[in-house]
């Protein structure tokens, strides 16, 4: 996996009063909220396991983007595992 950089001003990171990690956090949670990045990426940009993630969504009112769709994908993968 490649790495890209983003230089931010010291001044922008200042003014913000958080530091590199915090701040990338909350471009996971915002990303993950506009719907521009998936649970596991944006878990993933915040160094965060599954379930600190989830938690942090929850405590911020932030839904998991988890549909119709989504379910019965889920559904018909149980029963090709022979799980249901």
């Amino acid at each position: 996996m490649s790495t890209v950089y983003i230089e931010i001003p010291r001044e922008i990171i200042h003014a913000t009063r958080m530091n590199p990690q915090e701040l990338r956090l909350e471009l996971a949670v915002h990303l993950y909220a506009q719907e521009k990045l998936s649970f596991g990426k944006a878990r993933e940009l915040a160094s965060l396991s599954a379930w600190d993630f989830q938690q942090l969504l929850g405590s911020r009112g932030i839904d998991a983007h988890y549909g119709l769709d989504d379910y019965e994908q889920d559904l018909q993968t149980l029963r090709d595992l022979g799980r249901l």
